[in-house]
C-alpha cells in the first residue's frame, strides 16, 4: 500500500512538471516611457566682424543768428530733410546674451532746408542792398563711429548706440555759392537687428545727430551785416534725425 502511494505521488509530480514546461513564459514587466525632449538648435552667435550697406531718411532743424548783432534776432528753427545711403563696418563680442561692439559708417546725404524769415531777408547783398533771399542750410555727407551694447534673444538683437559724428554743413543765402565747413559732433540712438541667415543680418535703427554750430562769414555766401557794411558773421546750428535700414554680412570668426 505504501509503495502504491509513493508511485502515485511521483507520477503526479512528473505530470505537473511536463505541464509547466508547456506553459508560455511570463511577459516582462512594463518599463516607464522615456520623457520627450524636443530638439533645440544652436543659439545664434553674434560675435565677429561684419560689413554692409545702409540707407534711409533724415530730417532735422537748423537756425541762423548773428552773435555780433543780437538785435537782428534770428531765423528761428526751420526744417531740413532728405535721403541718405552709405556703407557700414563693425565688430561684435558676445558674452552670454549680451553683445558689445563698435560700428562705423559713412553716408552720402541730401539734407537741405531754408528760411525766409525777416532775419534772412534783411541781410545785405553784394550791392549793399537788402538781398531779399532766404537762409539755406545743407549737409552732403555724414560719418559716425559708435559703441553698441545689445541683448540677444537668439537671432533677435535689441541694441543702444552712441558715439561721435563728423559731417559737413553748407550755408549760404539762396542764390549765392555755399560756404562749407566740416563739423564734429555726437550721436545716440537705438535699434533692432535680426539674423535671417547664418551670415546675414538686417537692422532698423534711429540716430539723433548734433553737428553743433557752423559759421557763414564769407560775403560771397552770406552777404553783409545789415547793421554795418561788413561781411556777415552768422552762426548756424544744425541737428538731424536719421531712420535707417541696413543689411550686413558677418564674416566667420
Amino acid at each position: 500500500m505504501k509503495r502504491l502511494f509513493i508511485t502515485a505521488m511521483l507520477s503526479i509530480a512528473a505530470a505537473s512538471g511536463a505541464l509547466a514546461a508547456d506553459l508560455p513564459a511570463p511577459a516582462p514587466a512594463p518599463q516607464a516611457a522615456a520623457a520627450y525632449v524636443p530638439a533645440v538648435g544652436p543659439v545664434y552667435n553674434w560675435g565677429g566682424i561684419y560689413a554692409g550697406i545702409n540707407g534711409g531718411y533724415g530730417f532735422g532743424t537748423s537756425s541762423w543768428n548773428d552773435p555780433a548783432n543780437p538785435s537782428a534776432g534770428s531765423s528761428t528753427n526751420f526744417s531740413t530733410d532728405g535721403g541718405l545711403i552709405g556703407g557700414t563696418i563693425g565688430a561684435n563680442f558676445q558674452a552670454n546674451a549680451w553683445v558689445f561692439g563698435v560700428e562705423g559708417d559713412f553716408d552720402w546725404q541730401g539734407l537741405t532746408g531754408s528760411s525766409s524769415s525777416a532775419f534772412c531777408t534783411s541781410v545785405l547783398g553784394a550791392a549793399l542792398v537788402p538781398a531779399g533771399l532766404s537762409c539755406k542750410t545743407e549737409s552732403n555727407w555724414l560719418g559716425t563711429l559708435r559703441g553698441r551694447v545689445g541683448y540677444a534673444a537668439d537671432r533677435l538683437l535689441f541694441f543702444a548706440t552712441a558715439g561721435g559724428a563728423l559731417g559737413n554743413v553748407e550755408t549760404a543765402l539762396s542764390g549765392l555759392s555755399s560756404q562749407s565747413t566740416t563739423n564734429f559732433g555726437w550721436t545716440a540712438g537705438a535699434g533692432v537687428e535680426v539674423a535671417f541667415a547664418d551670415n546675414w543680418t538686417a537692422k532698423l535703427e534711429y540716430l539723433y545727430v548734433d553737428l553743433g554750430t557752423a559759421n557763414c562769414n564769407q560775403s560771397a555766401s552770406c552777404g553783409f551785416d545789415s547793421a554795418a557794411p561788413l561781411a556777415a558773421n552768422d552762426s548756424v546750428k544744425f541737428t538731424e534725425n536719421l531712420v535707417r535700414v541696413g543689411v550686413n554680412y558677418k564674416f566667420e570668426p
